[in-house]
């Protein structure tokens, strides 16, 4: 028997039913997958945004140490000959305190940083975002603040600040404190930096400084060779007794699981609609082969095998995976790649709600409700909303969808081989 029934019968069953089934499945399916796809969106948006101001503002993709300041100009000179190899910036750094106009003191990390590094590292310069002046350490005196780190002390660009080292003693040129000229506020995104970040210039000798503080801060093409540039770089620094090569995994390890442990939770969470529409699916198709059991025991008398009847059912899964995937997917990346507008929109109605509330409360002398906002400033370090679209992970959220479906209307089709025509057809 020729198998081409099989899908007009399955479509007959989803488009002609007289159900609500298929079309409340399809919704569930396709609302599980635009919210996973806008919710995983939004967290990469901000996961990734946190993992490049790390890498590259702060910790790089791999860090040379341990070596004396005579051999900085070989050590870069092998580095820079390994594959992969971008960007190669030297830096120092001191634990200092800070004065200012608002405050009388304040913790501070300062970094002694070339004043060609964003010629050098094109990455970084993307990253950091100058609110006011701009990158400038040709002079010993100038200093680069964060955003947040400038509010806190009161200062704007041509102030002055002073900086105490937390080791006690600076060197003899700058006596018993540093004074410097602020030249320029930036802001990476990442709240940690922004207050409590200096940059000053990498030649200057006010703090005191030893061989071992110099670093070579190591940017790659691509992050995730770090481990092949790793082990390239052992080798070729092998002949020099004590450097350590350290990776981006093993300095920011705690930071990064965490991260990740959080995604993959989320994953779960979310993903726990699927289940739920899954399991409506099975009930949806195991009611709808105890409906129809005349007329499968008519498609088997006239010649249909049992898995082709079986096939029926799984067909009407496997229509509603696609149908609600696609649907949930298109809906989703929609969303996601304008979710400023949606949240804004979003924002909208939920404020012209509360401003009809207040004008009825207003009447009866109530009290007002203020403006709401999903991810207002004052609560969340950011400007705007960010998103970041992962083509690996939508195509496994379809997936999900798909086979959610796909399994149930599989699992729920098993009744098929219970049923004998000849019983069902007796007393047809």
């Amino acid at each position: 028997m020729n198998n081409s029934w099989i899908l007009f019968v399955a479509s007959r069953y989803i488009f002609k039913g007289r159900s609500s089934s298929p079309v409340l499945a399809v919704l569930g399916i396709a609302i599980g997958v635009l919210a996973l796809i806008v919710i995983i969106a939004v967290m990469n948006g901000f996961q990734l945004g946190f993992i490049e101001s790390i890498l590259e503002v702060s910790s790089f993709h791999l860090r040379v140490e341990s070596f004396e300041k005579a051999q900085v100009d070989q050590v870069q000179s092998i580095i820079l000959g390994i594959p992969g190899v971008r960007a190669v910036v030297p830096f120092m750094e001191y634990q200092a305190i800070a004065r200012g106009k608002r405050v009388n003191q304040q913790a501070v990390l300062v970094r002694g940083l070339g004043e060609n590094t964003l010629e050098i590292d094109k990455a970084m310069w993307e990253k950091l975002e100058f609110e006011s002046g701009y990158f400038a350490l040709s002079s010993n005196k100038n200093i680069l603040l964060g955003s947040e780190l400038a509010y806190r002390l009161g200062l704007s660009v041509g102030d002055e600040i002073t900086l105490y080292s937390l080791t006690g003693i600076l060197s003899q040129e700058a006596g018993s404190s540093f004074d410097g000229l602020v030249t320029g506020i930036f802001r990476t995104g990442y709240y940690e930096y922004d207050c409590s970040w200096a940059f000053i210039n990498i030649e200057n000798n006010s703090f005191v400084q030893n061989e071992s503080d110099l670093i070579l801060g190591v940017k790659l093409a691509n992050r995730f060779m770090d481990k092949q540039a790793l082990e390239y770089a052992k080798k070729r620094l092998s002949a020099y007794e004590g450097i350590k090569v350290s990776s981006w995994r093993d300095y920011n390890r705690s930071f990064f699981g965490a991260l990740r442990t959080e995604k993959l939770f989320m994953f779960i969470l979310v993903g726990l609609i699927f289940i739920v529409v899954g399991l409506n699916i099975f009930q949806a198709q195991r009611r709808s082969v105890l409906q129809r059991r005349e007329e499968i025991g008519l498609l088997q008398a006239v010649g249909g095998s049992r898995r082709a009847v079986r096939f029926v059912f799984v067909l009407d899964g496997a229509i509603i995976g696609l149908a609600g995937a696609f649907i949930g997917m298109f809906l989703g990346l929609a969303i996601a790649l304008h979710i400023s507008g949606f949240f804004t929109l979003v924002e909208n109605i939920i404020n012209a709600f509360i401003n009809i509330i207040n004008v009825l409360a207003g009447l009866f002398g109530a009290g007002m409700a203020g403006n709401f906002a999903v991810f207002s400033p004052a609560v969340f370090y950011i400007k705007e909303i960010p998103s970041r679209i992962l083509p690996f992970e939508v195509a496994l959220i379809f997936m999900f969808g798909f086979i959610s479906a796909l399994a149930a209307a599989w699992f729920a089709s098993r009744k098929v081989s219970n049923i004998q025509p000849a019983e069902v057809l007796r007393y047809e």
